[in-house]
């Protein structure tokens, strides 16, 4: 079959042969229908996510719409090393299939589901814990990831999103999906400034932090110069774009009641995200939730993985016509 090809750590993906997928008892035969390239696709493909299984050759792609025998499209993935999404087959779990409403675009779904869960998780777990989520800040707003984020937010009931980052597009984004947004420079004492202006008096009970690094230090430095209040702060670390480390005031710790926390594929049960796909993946399809996409075809391969790595909407791939 065709596919994606990663033959080494960092390399490009290539257009080329790959073999059939093995079909176990519990895994079923499906046609790929469109299949996102999300920021950890290309981490893991690549050999420096926390998950990554360092062999090669292998298909990368962590999930897909696909069709059915019975062409019936669903959201799944899942599948077992080397083989991933970005083929025009794959061996599905049986379990792990969630079906389209009638009609529906796939691509939305493909490119929305993995970033919108990473936030969409941890807000509905938050909004458990607490009688209304108040303020939720959200750090990388300007990505996919982001943009969702806001709409997620809201949804679950915000009263106020404050996103932050750089790209002036993305920020009009998130304006328009109902957030006040701050503009970071990347001087960490303006940024701070800036964000510590636009929280005001009030302690965001929530942060999705997708970026880390700098900007989650401009964060905590904005948090401590606040009065402190009885404000329960909730940090979660998402996405590390930004950089894998930053500093943490131990000021901020002492003087107020702050809590991190991580979102991601081992520190969220697995039994809770695959719940939550089918009610997100109905939102996706009947507009609650705007995912924009851009889509390439499978032969493309390799442009679709280097625009996957700018700034913009979701990147699909889809199978070649003809």
């Amino acid at each position: 079959m065709k596919a994606a090809i990663m033959h080494s750590a960092g390399a490009v993906p290539e257009h080329g042969d790959f073999d059939e997928p093995v079909v176990g008892e519990r895994h079923g035969l499906v046609d790929m229908v469109a299949a996102g390239i999300h920021p950890a696709t290309r981490s893991i493909a690549s050999g420096s996510h926390y998950s990554s299984a360092g062999a090669y050759p292998l298909v990368p792609g962590l999930d897909a719409v696909a069709r059915t025998p019975e062409g019936r499209l669903v959201y799944t993935g899942f599948v077992q090393d080397p083989y991933g999404t970005l083929a025009e087959r794959m061996a599905a779990p049986l379990r792990a299939r969630f079906p389209l409403a009638e009609g529906a675009a796939p691509e939305p779904v493909a490119g929305g589901i993995n970033p919108g869960l990473s936030t969409w998780l941890p807000l509905r777990a938050r909004s458990a814990e607490v009688e209304e989520l108040g303020t939720v800040l959200v750090l990388g707003v300007t990505g996919t990831a982001g943009y969702l984020a806001v709409q997620n937010a809201r949804l679950l009931g915000a009263t106020r999103v404050i996103g932050v980052g750089r790209n002036p597009a993305g920020l009009e984004r998130a304006i328009a999906a109902g957030a006040d947004t701050v503009a970071f420079t990347g001087d960490q004492g303006t940024d701070a400034d800036a964000l510590t202006t636009a929280l005001g008096d009030t302690a965001p009970s929530l942060v999705l932090d997708l970026v880390w690094g700098g900007p989650a230090e401009v964060a905590f430095h904005a948090l401590t110069r606040q009065k402190s209040d009885a404000t329960d702060i909730s940090f979660v670390q998402i996405g590390s774009g930004a950089g894998e480390s930053a500093a943490v005031p131990a000021s901020l710790l002492r003087s107020r009641k702050f809590r991190i926390s991580g979102s991601g594929a081992g520190s969220v049960s697995p039994a809770d995200a695959l719940s939550q796909i089918p009610a997100y993946v109905e939102m996706i399809c009947d507009g609650r939730v705007q995912v924009p996409t851009r889509a390439y075809p499978l032969s493309k391969v390799a442009e679709a993985w280097a625009a996957a790595a700018e700034s913009g909407p979701r990147v699909v791939v889809v199978p070649d016509r003809g």
